[in-house]
C-alpha cells in the first residue's frame, strides 16, 4: 500500500479529539511512507490531516472541484493539487490515486464519499480496503445501523464485512495494510449481488 484517501469534514466539529486524531493520522501516514490523498481543503479536519502529513514530511495530494477552489478553502501548500470539474470526477480521482480509504468524522459529504466507495467495492469495481476511524464513538450509531440492516436481511453480512473499523489510528492503518487483495472479492464473486 502506497497511498490512502481520507474522507473527513471541512468543519472542525466541537470535540478537539477529532482535530487531534486527524493531525495524528496525517503524521502516522507520513511516518509510514503513505501518501495522503484527500479533498484538498485547508480548513476543518481536512486541513488538520494535511497539516499533520506535511509537517511530518509526507506527500499530500489534494483533489478539489473548481467551484470549491474558488471559495478560497483550497490548501495551497500541498505536494500536488488536482482540480476537477465536479464532485463526481473528484471521487473518481480519489479512487484512482488511492490504495485504500479511511473515513474520519464528518457530515453528509464524508458519508456520501464513504458509502459510494464501499458500494463500488460491493459491486466489484475495486478491491481496496475501506475503514472508519471511530473517534470517541463517533460512528457507533452508524455501525449499529449497518448491523441492523444485516439483521433485517437488507445488507448481506459479507458486504457489511467490507467496512473495517477501529477507534485506534495505528490499528486501523494496520488493518488496511494487512488486508489482502481478494479477501472479499473471491467470496463475493461466488454469490450474486
Amino acid at each position: 500500500m502506497k497511498s490512502i484517501a481520507v474522507f473527513c469534514g471541512s468543519s472542525p466539529g466541537n470535540d478537539s479529539r477529532y482535530l487531534e486524531e486527524a493531525f495524528s493520522l496525517g503524521q502516522i501516514m507520513a511516518q509510514q511512507g503513505l501518501r495522503l490523498v484527500y479533498g484538498g481543503a485547508r480548513v476543518g479536519l481536512m486541513g488538520e490531516v494535511a497539516r499533520g502529513a506535511l509537517e511530518a514530511g509526507g506527500e499530500v495530494v489534494g483533489v478539489i472541484p473548481e467551484f470549491l477552489k474558488k471559495k478560497e478553502v483550497v490548501h495551497t501548500g500541498l505536494t500536488r493539487l488536482i482540480t476537477t470539474k465536479n464532485m463526481h470526477e473528484r471521487k473518481l480521482i480519489l479512487n484512482e490515486e488511492s490504495d485504500g480509504f479511511i473515513a474520519l468524522p464528518g457530515g453528509f459529504g464524508t458519508l456520501e464519499e464513504l458509502f459510494e466507495i464501499i458500494t463500488w467495492a460491493q459491486l466489484g469495481l475495486h478491491n481496496k480496503p475501506v475503514g472508519i476511524l471511530n473517534s470517541g464513538g463517533y460512528y457507533d450509531h452508524l455501525i449499529a445501523l449497518l448491523d441492523h440492516m444485516v439483521s433485517k436481511e437488507l445488507l448481506q453480512r459479507k458486504f457489511r464485512e467490507l467496512l473495517l473499523e477501529h477507534e485506534n489510528i495505528n490499528e486501523l492503518v494496520k488493518q488496511l495494510q494487512t488486508r489482502k487483495p481478494g479477501d472479499f472479492r473471491q467470496r463475493i464473486a461466488k454469490d450474486q449481488l
